[in-house]
């Protein structure tokens, strides 16, 4: 290289440092002086997001206290007393708030102001941002003791700024200005970096930019090694503290069939369960059916009349539904019968004989259609439904009376609650003495945390239920049944399932999609597109029974999880179901691919495990190897992701951005090599690349619910 390039390159770092100093500055003002800029929100780009919903809101809000005050003007005019908060100040006291009658007054309890770690990492395995993250977190902690620093690091988009960036040194230089104390980013960067250890196994070097921003580039010969450890010892994950965890998902209710409405509840409450096994957590899967109430009086009543022989032969009633429909609408219309059903249920909550039989075996019809469809997408639960609490409400209502009188009050026969922040009571007592779904959801909270022992409860329900769980969960503290800074209580919400029309997923006449109905056309499906692909000539009937049940299943599961779960979807068969970018039928088929490579290689499991044995560093040099083998690694590191946030679609977009490097890898290095007469040569370390890929991917497919098929 020539003096005068040498010279013109160094100028241009400089001038580039000079431009970030200068960029730097110009950011640090806006934040100081509260100015949302373009350049700031260009910059950072999760601020223009917060900022955007934020807007949004303040436009709902809008709308809601125009709503509110013509809704005020209107009871005026008729003669309706408006019933206000005695007090809306910072130190209005929660318990002295009021609500109209049917208490929509909105509000959620608020949520713990700082974020809580409840996953205690105990082994990181092969993770990499994990480890950076904890000694990053602990040099910040160090250099600046008694600063809330944030901890900004992630991988880099751009190589030539190393693997990952710690950008924390900006915010940090920002919050000890506003403290009085000047810093420059650029030496907030390296009061951080000398806090570091000196020798990190994992990294080549760490390099401070004027700017602040402190670049990692990682040793590729770790790399080398921790691929080969996964091809020697098998695919492992991180290793968390074991935690007691409870999932609360599925829940159909008794007599109706399960629907579309109980699809993503059930997919990602069994892949949180498994994701929650797979690391050693002690999980109780719990279906929280609507097996009590008063419609089983109608439900019973009718079963005696079409069903008289009930007691000693199970009914078949081969469309659940229309049962359901028709003593309804007996019901409604006969008052003949609507005095009988009320007659039974007044006989079911005392207990009898042949009216609990009834119900029993209404109870098993409908669990009976239940099974089929947890049978056909591979669901494990444990049925524990509102029946089980019909007790537990009564003692309940004691305890609090003996523990918290103070937090009951009664308004209009009613005995309600208001949990500390929340605007919105809960109604622990009906008028008429009966319990509602607050008291039963109260019921099965404080089981769950004092009997069952939770460390976590998770309620895998839709978001329109989040107001109604935070005000329980809050109620839960109020009564110390746990305490949130070390048990996690969290409700995962999820979206809806859209037609193509963008509304709420129905049939053409607008009844509700049963599931099995939508699982069964996903099984024709899924046979007509293997036949188009003319599979049924190469392989088996056994083999193509496999493969079409893997497909229609899956393809289903993998549409919903790879979807943000908080976000609507729109559900579509031909795009669950193309074998190009992330879909399971692509996933299936890349999965497929990568042990038909190994099969065709002649190598069987003994030899190449004689050559990892005997080959303890992988000679990975091509630097789609090390591209792969890098992804490969980042397994522990996404796992702990979603330990933490519970969004299943993080793994899928770990598994598909690992089937597409793993194609761009075999595009570019040969596997099988075979040149002209030369005998054909396998490269037995890109072998063992593809065996650790293939059962990464069996392992992430394990998590998602997906069945591995070897044959495609």
């Amino acid at each position: 290289m020539s003096a005068n390039k040498e010279l013109q390159q160094g100028y241009s770092a400089y001038s580039t440092s000079l431009d970030q100093t200068s960029l730097l500055n110009r950011l640090i003002v806006a934040m100081e002086k509260g100015e949302l800029t373009d350049e700031l929100l260009e910059h950072m780009p999760e601020l223009n997001e917060a900022k955007k919903l934020n807007d949004k809101l303040k436009y709902r809000m809008s709308i809601l206290e125009k709503s509110i005050a013509d809704q005020a003007s209107q009871n005026k005019k008729n003669g309706v007393k408006t019933v206000v908060p005695v007090s809306s100040g910072p130190n209005a006291a929660p318990m002295e708030k009021k609500v109209k009658k049917d208490g929509k007054t909105g509000g959620a309890p608020p949520k713990q102001a700082k974020k809580i770690d409840y996953v205690t990492v105990e082994d990181y395995g092969s993770s990499i941002l994990g480890r950076l993250q904890s000694l990053f977190k602990r040099a910040i902690s160090e250099a600046f003791p008694g600063l809330d620093a944030p901890l900004l690091l992630a991988e880099t988009p751009n190589p030539q700024f190393g693997d990952y960036q710690c950008t924390s040194a900006m915010p940090i230089a920002a919050k000890l200005k506003i403290n009085g104390i000047s810093k420059k980013p650029a030496e907030v960067g390296r009061e951080i970096n000398a806090k570091l250890p000196e020798n990190i196994d994992f990294v080549e070097r760490i390099v401070v930019l004027p700017a602040g921003f402190i670049n990692i580039f990682l040793n590729t010969d770790y790399i080398r090694r921790q691929v080969s450890l996964l091809a020697s010892k098998g695919i492992s994950l991180p290793k968390v503290a074991k935690k007691r965890v409870l999932v609360d998902f599925s829940s159909p209710n008794i007599a109706k069939e399960m629907h579309v409405g109980h699809l993503r509840s059930t997919i990602i409450g069994d892949s949180i369960c498994r994701l929650f096994e797979a690391v050693g957590f002690d999980v109780l899967r719990v279906n929280h059916i609507g097996d009590w109430g008063t419609q089983f009086g109608m439900l019973i009543a009718h079963l005696y009349d079409r069903f008289p022989n009930f007691l000693n032969q199970l009914p078949d009633i081969s469309d659940l539904q229309a049962f359901y429909k028709e003593s309804k609408k007996r019901f409604d219309e006969d008052e003949s019968f609507k005095k009988r059903a009320y007659e039974c249920v007044v006989k079911l909550q005392s207990h009898d004989g042949d009216i609990v039989k009834a119900w029993n075996t209404i109870c098993d019809v409908s669990k009976k259609y239940n099974q089929i469809v947890y049978d056909y997408l591979d669901i494990k639960i444990k049925d524990v439904g509102e029946s089980f609490y019909q007790d537990k409400m009564v003692d309940l209502v004691k305890w609090i009376k003996q523990n918290k009188p103070e937090m009951l009050r009664e308004e209009d026969g009613r005995q309600i609650m208001f949990p500390s922040g929340c605007d919105v009571p809960l109604t622990v007592v009906k008028s008429d003495g009966g319990f509602t779904y607050d008291t039963s959801d109260l019921a099965a909270l404080k089981y769950r945390m004092l009997e069952e022992k939770c460390d976590w409860n998770i309620y895998v329900v839709d978001a329109g239920q989040s107001l109604h769980l935070e005000t329980v969960y809050a109620a839960g503290r109020d009564f110390g049944w746990y305490d949130e800074s070390k048990q996690r209580v969290e409700h995962v919400g999820f979206g809806l399932v859209l037609g193509d029309d963008k509304k709420k997923f129905k049939t053409r006449s607008g009844e509700t999609v049963r599931l099995l109905d939508l699982l069964s056309e996903g099984v024709k499906r899924a046979t007509e597109k293997l036949k188009e692909k003319k599979r049924d000539e190469v392989m088996t009937e056994e083999e193509l029974s496999t493969a079409r049940d893997a497909v229609a299943f899956g393809c289903v599961k993998y549409a919903d999880l790879s979807h943000t779960r908080t976000q609507d979807y729109v559900f579509s068969f031909d795009r669950m179901l193309d074998d190009r970018g992330n879909t399971a039928v692509y996933l299936l088929y890349a999965y497929a691919r990568i042990r038909s490579i190994v099969r065709k290689s002649g190598v069987n499991d003994a030899q190449l495990a004689e050559y990892i044995s005997n080959t303890p560093v992988l000679p990975l040099n091509h630097p789609a190897e090390l591209k792969l083998a890098r992804h490969l690694l980042k397994l522990s590191d996404c796992i702990l992701l979603v330990l933490d946030s519970l969004m299943l679609h993080q793994v899928c977009d770990y598994v598909y951005q690992l089937a597409t490097l793993f194609h761009d890898f075999y595009n570019e290095c040969y596997v099988i090599e075979k040149i002209g007469d030369e005998p054909t040569v396998v490269h037995f370390h890109r072998l063992a690349l593809c065996e650790v890929t293939a059962n990464i991917i069996s392992t992430c497919f394990k998590i998602l619910g997906i069945r591995e098929v070897p044959k495609m």
